[in-house]
């Protein structure tokens, strides 16, 4: 059984039965409200003066649309690019000439009877109408738009349009739907009629034109197709037999509406074009993004207002000196019209936040260090174009649609925020406003103490904490959004996620000390984008075993009280476990008894160890091969997992000899801070 109702542009809520049906054949109907904008007119004569010259807004009952009609000009009835829905969406905001507009979005819930087609109950956020209880019950999802917009020079309301839509979907692909419904344009006059027969099955005027048809099906409302038909046309076909309602049959052709494949609506600027109905998001100041097309390319548009034209030239020309790495969000081209600038940038598969949070979201081989690694190395190509970011979070990390091999890699995308900083300068001035997203905000920018300029550390700080939410699978440094914030203002965060005695103990060691670093409070504390790249945190196996054997060739000669050996051993007891021989496997002890002695609380000797076993590995009997597993992975890990400090411990021990040229490929040429010269 389907339950039919049908919306129109009155203001109630009203049940009718057509007249041509049996009662248990009564479907039930529905009216609800779509009213037109009307202009807040005050009884002051210039007003009324001043607002005969404005355009009318009238707005679309179906879809939202908004339409001009009228102004200074005498203008036509025009077509707005924008929908009262998207309008509420951008709100607040403002035009270039001053105008404010301000937006209201309400959900409510009709409940009805099934069997008397009577309301039930009204539910919204604040309020409940409770009439007379039934077991039957239909819930009908409702949501209003309201957008009011303000005249800052006359300092009054100039309009408002409200657009009413209804929670519903198509239909199922499997419902056999056999109904055509015709409406009048004029009126409120519906004809429905079996299309397969032809049997009229009722009539009804409603008394307002109607706006859309729905059926009720599996728990849900549903829309369906009908055709409007010109006000003469459709009563000349109903009631051409002269008794009103009472024909049996009608010998219209029914149309048949054929879906197309490739749904592409009106929308082209220059060489732009995007599909409205295809958002894939919304950014500040009102800028939406819409899925579309330059020269054939699948891209994403940014579609800007008015009063941020200069905020995007600037992006648009920051996009065009950085977007040559293939970790920086690639840039096409610039379009506009009379009412929007028009950003065309590379299409992205999702976010930082979908790649973090959706479990079934395909990461094609961009696990979690190789996609940092990546958003770091753009970083650093931007710093080393003077380009502060300023809004590094996980909305603005990307992950790239998969190319020839389907692979995928990280981008940072957004440089609405972005600063160049002026040659000879390493800071920016905060008399512009605080930029960046709540939460993820470095502390001197908005701390009040800090007597110094904020300077690129910003950026390493909010990928401090994008580097933590990307380890713990969703978790923020700084705590849940509403005390964020005020935590980072603190210097208060929790690393919990990176306690040393879960599973991968000396990964979480290596990853804490990154992420220590950059979430210091002190700007000139945090390591640059170029130092941070080579941290132990980025590297693979394969790498940590060539700096073990490095360090064991550069120690080998060097005297027990040499400054290098003493720094190498200071706290070296608890990195081997007081005697690291007790905790390696007895196939490996006896093979290493065969040949010298090792002292058991050396890192020194350890090391050694190491690196002989590495150069006899095709030497060592199969016990002790099998006990090591394979060169390098498991070689190494063999090692790290009993002693997960060895790896940290070494690599800031040997720091004294970052410029010398066997540890150029482990550290910066300046390990400790970029930006101290900037505080």
């Amino acid at each position: 059984m389907y339950f039919q109702h049908i919306r129109n542009q009155s203001d109630h809520l009203t049940t009718a039965a057509p007249s041509c049906l049996s009662p248990h054949m009564w479907p039930s109907m529905y009216l609800f409200s779509a009213p037109f904008v009307h202009p807040l007119l005050k009884k002051d004569k210039n007003v009324i003066h001043n607002l005969y010259f404005r355009p009318a807004f009238l707005p679309d009952p179906n879809d939202g649309s908004l339409y001009s009609l009228g102004g200074k000009n005498s203008e036509g009835l025009t077509k707005l690019p924008f929908t009262i829905p998207e309008l509420v969406q951008a709100s607040p905001c403002r035009s270039s000439d001053g105008v404010l507009y301000m937006g209201k979005k309400q959900d409510l819930w009709y409940v009805v009877d099934l069997l008397t087609g009577e309301k039930q109950q009204t539910l919204t956020s604040s309020f409940a109408e409770m009439l007379c209880p039934s077991s039957s019950l239909l819930y009908l999802g409702r949501t209003e738009y309201t957008i009011t917009m303000y005249d800052t020079k006359s300092r009054e309301l100039r309009w408002n349009a409200t657009y009413s839509d209804y929670a519903s979907t198509l239909p199922d692909d499997d419902t056999k739907y056999k109904m055509a419904h015709f409406a009048s344009n004029g009126d409120g006059l519906v004809v429905t009629v079996d299309s397969d027969s032809g049997d009229v099955q009722w009539v009804q005027n409603y008394n307002s034109p109607v706006v859309a048809i729905y059926i009720w099906q599996r728990e849900g409302l549903h829309k369906v197709a009908h055709t409007n038909v010109a006000v003469e046309t459709l009563r000349y076909l109903t009631f051409m037999s002269g008794e009103v309602g009472r024909i049996t049959q009608w010998k219209y052709p029914f149309p048949k509406e054929k879906k197309p494949k490739n749904k592409f609506l009106v929308v082209r600027v220059g060489n732009v074009s995007f599909r409205p109905k295809e958002v894939l998001g919304h950014g500040a100041e009102g800028t939406i993004v819409y899925k579309g097309q330059f020269d054939n390319r699948a891209v994403a548009v940014k579609r800007i207002l008015p009063e941020c034209f200069s905020f995007a030239d600037r992006e648009v020309q920051l996009l065009r000196e950085s977007d040559e790495h293939p970790n920086v969000i690639r840039y096409f081209c610039t379009e506009r019209d009379r009412q929007f600038q028009y950003i065309a940038i590379e299409l992205c598969a999702a976010s930082l936040q979908e790649y973090v949070e959706r479990k079934d979201f395909e990461r094609r081989g961009l696990e979690p260090v190789m996609l940092l690694q990546q958003t770091m190395s753009g970083l650093a190509h931007l710093h080393s174009l003077n380009i502060v970011h300023r809004d590094l979070k996980p909305h603005n990390i990307l992950v790239s649609m998969p190319n020839a091999h389907s692979r995928v890699r990280a981008m940072i995308s957004d440089f609405g925020l972005c600063k160049k900083l002026a040659v000879g300068r390493h800071s920016f001035s905060r008399r512009s406003g605080v930029p960046g997203t709540e939460g993820w905000i470095a502390p001197e920018v908005l701390s009040e103490d800090c007597k110094d300029n904020p300077t690129c550390a910003v950026d390493i700080f909010s990928a401090g904490c994008v580097f933590y939410y990307v380890v713990s699978q969703g978790s923020h440094p700084f705590g849940k959004s509403l005390q964020r914030q005020a935590n980072i203002l603190l210097g208060t965060y929790s690393l919990d996620y990176l306690q040393t005695d879960k599973h991968g103990e000396d990964e979480n060691i290596v990853a804490r000390d990154l992420i220590e670093q950059m979430l210091s409070v002190e700007p000139y504390k945090r390591p640059s984008a170029e130092s941070l790249l080579k941290h132990p945190f980025f590297w693979s196996l394969e790498k940590e075993l060539q700096f073990f054997q490095d360090v064991s060739d550069r120690i080998e000669k060097e005297p027990l009280d040499g400054p290098i050996v003493r720094q190498l051993e200071r706290g070296g007891r608890a990195v081997v476990k007081g005697d690291w021989r007790e905790h390696i496997t007895v196939p490996l002890q006896t093979d290493l008894r065969k040949f010298r002695s090792y002292k058991g609380g050396s890192v020194r000797d350890l090391l050694r160890a190491m690196r002989n076993k590495k150069h006899h590995y095709r030497e060592l009997p199969a016990d002790v091969q099998e006990t090591l597993g394979s060169i390098p992975d498991d070689f190494v890990s063999y090692f790290t997992s009993r002693f997960p400090h060895l790896l940290l411990h070494t690599y800031l021990a040997m720091r004294s000899c970052a410029s010398e040229r066997p540890f150029l490929p482990y550290y910066s040429s300046i390990f400790t801070n970029d930006y101290a010269k900037c505080a």
